[in-house]
């Protein structure tokens, strides 16, 4: 089993970290000193698990996060700063602060650097997340000691269960729109004047109209999807709205 680091401070470590043209040097203290701080650490930049559910699920819960009292949320990988700024371009997680660890200084710290030779990795993170307060952590779900990459309890939603118990998250909203459609520019209107969230995927650019037809059984958009149910277009959806 891993030990918890709860109530004790993170690692004093100094990142490597690439910004544009130069390198900069971003300390612990930088990230942590006064702030409330999410972090979770993954085995590996571009691998699945962390590529389709870890990461993308913190990304998107930020804003409630942030209504809740949360600063920042950081992923720690036992990366190079190339390897991490390429991988957040890819993923487009502009609410994610990305740290590499690439001499696993700050993973090791925590107690959690673990050896993955039979990959091919080398040393690596296990998967955990926390909750920093001020440079001290407050919570930790480590991941169980079992074969092969456990994912059970450092996902987002475990840690919105436990810094807002009470709330209920979203179901989640998928727009099917094309540029210059007026129907889709009202069909999202109505989902944001309701305050509700949504990912978009545009025709074109993320989809094609086969796509379109093989999902809905339609050839028009806005089509509009809310927690897994097919709703339909503009019309639709104000009237499931109401």
């Amino acid at each position: 089993m891993f030990a918890s680091k709860e109530g004790q401070p993170v690692p004093q470590v100094t990142f490597p970290i690439r910004v544009g043209d130069a390198f900069t040097q971003v300390t612990t203290d930088d990230i942590f000193k006064d702030k409330t701080v999410i972090v979770f650490s993954l085995p590996g930049a571009f691998t699945p698990t962390c590529s389709s559910s870890h990461l993308p699920r913190f990304n998107e819960l930020f804003p409630v996060f942030k209504e809740h009292g949360v600063d920042e949320i950081v992923c720690v990988s036992v990366n190079d700063t190339f390897v991490m700024n390429a991988w957040k371009e890819n993923q487009e997680a502009e609410n994610i602060r990305f740290i590499p660890d690439g001499n696993g200084d700050f993973t090791d710290g925590m107690g959690l650097l673990v050896d993955k030779k039979e990959l091919g990795f080398g040393k690596r993170s296990w998967r955990y997340s926390m909750l920093v307060k001020n440079g001290v952590v407050d919570k930790m779900f480590i991941e169980p000691n079992e074969p092969g990459d456990p994912f059970k309890v450092s996902d987002a939603d475990t840690m919105l269960n436990y810094i807002a118990p009470e709330y209920k998250v979203q179901e989640s909203i998928t727009v099917f729109s094309k540029p210059g459609c007026p129907f889709c520019v009202k069909a999202k209107q109505n989902l944001i004047d309701k305050g509700l969230q949504y990912e978009e995927i545009v025709l074109g650019k993320d989809a094609t109209t086969v796509s379109l037809r093989a999902i809905t059984g339609r050839s028009t958009v806005p089509q509009v999807f809310i927690g897994g149910k097919h709703i339909g277009g503009s019309e639709e959806l104000e009237t499931y709205l109401a």
